[in-house]
């Protein structure tokens, strides 16, 4: 018996499930299931949810329920993004085949059919993402509407057609995981922000560490599942692709030579250099993960220059036919530590004699 029987089949139990809940659920109920489904689970409905907590955090008088609603907001949009990458991957290494493809006829279908990238749910991690940002926010009762709301829309992807009871579950999964590590990662910041010399470093190191690691892994996934020039439609405005850039980021002078490859990767070392240094000499929590961001992104791009002699691309946004540059997760992470500093600076300028909080 192979692992995929034992882990996703569970001996046909996986597909037996799905075939009684898309059966047993009454016509009366579908368009129950097309809201939470296309609606409320939607995960392009996540600036949405982080407007709303903004709006809460702005509107309350009282200073720690702001910097509580901020925290949730941070976690959430950290633990999106970590769960929908590692769904991604998931979805494109794995390749479970959907209902559609398994099964010859379904009771009932909401959509397009489609026959790829079963697990994970990626409606399914959204809900659970939002159900544990809010949970720490909410009362017993808003508890009980959230646990509702995510067993909803699990439902809601089995009963359209869509997905199995193992995507659901698998889904629900990385949420949660996501949103345990991101957690911890807020827990740590403020510890970080107070402590000074190598001991707060060694904590910016750690998580510079970890987005150099995540940028190498996502392209070392990309590397070996696509070939050079690959590309595979994820929505409407968004591909996953295998390119290669020669040049800065977001292909800024591709193709300008080996002079650019060594050139780019001697700046981003000293840069590296750099910010290490500082990181050493006690910085506020918005400059650490801003500078953290740049050191990890800047060192996965210049690993890729000096290992594979280009930079791997793959991340591919378009809209009518315009391509954005392709680029990946450290250009990614420079960007979001530039404004982090800015951020801080602000901050600085509004309140010289106070460190940054959020």
């Amino acid at each position: 018996m192979s692992w995929k029987s034992v882990l996703y089949d569970w001996g046909g139990l996986n597909g037996a499930l799905f075939q009684f809940i898309n059966e047993v659920t009454p016509p009366l109920l579908m368009p129950l299931a097309w809201l939470f489904s296309n609606v409320l689970g939607n995960y392009w409905t996540a600036p949405l949810v982080m407007l709303t907590l903004w709006a809460r955090s702005r509107s309350t008088m009282a200073a720690g329920r702001t910097l509580a609603i901020r925290r949730q907001l941070l976690q959430f949009v950290i633990s999106f993004g970590i769960a929908f990458a590692i769904a991604a991957i998931l979805k494109l290494w794995l390749d479970f085949p959907r209902p559609a493809a398994v099964f010859s006829q379904l009771d009932h279908v909401l959509g397009t059919l489609e026959e790829h990238y079963s697990l994970p749910s990626g409606h399914s991690t959204y809900a659970a993402l939002v159900a544990g940002a809010l949970w720490p926010l909410a009362g017993v009762r808003q508890r009980m509407a959230l646990v509702a709301y995510v067993v909803l829309v699990g439902w809601s992807r089995i009963a359209a057609g869509m997905h199995f009871p193992a995507d659901v579950l698998a889904g629900w999964g990385i949420a949660s995981g996501s949103l345990v590590f991101a957690g911890a990662l807020l827990t740590m910041l403020p510890v970080a922000g107070r402590l000074t010399n190598l001991r707060a470093a060694g904590i910016w190191y750690g998580l510079a560490a970890a987005v150099l690691l995540g940028d190498q892994f996502a392209k070392a996934v990309v590397s070996i599942l696509f070939g050079y020039g690959d590309q595979v439609a994820v929505t409407f405005f968004f591909n996953l692709v295998h390119f290669r850039n020669n040049g800065a980021a977001f292909s800024l002078l591709a193709g300008a030579g080996d002079w650019a490859r060594f050139g780019f990767s001697a700046l981003a070392l000293g840069v590296s250099l750099w910010l290490i240094r500082l990181l050493r000499q006690g910085v506020s929590k918005w400059e650490g993960i801003g500078y953290c961001l740049i050191l990890g992104g800047a060192l996965g791009n210049a690993v890729d220059r000096l290992l594979r002699g280009a930079v791997v691309d793959f991340l591919d946004f378009h809209w009518r036919g315009a391509h954005w540059p392709a680029f990946n997760l450290a250009d990614v992470a420079i960007l979001f530590g530039a404004a982090c500093l800015i951020a801080a600076a602000m901050h600085q300028g509004n309140e010289p004699s106070r460190h940054d909080e959020c």
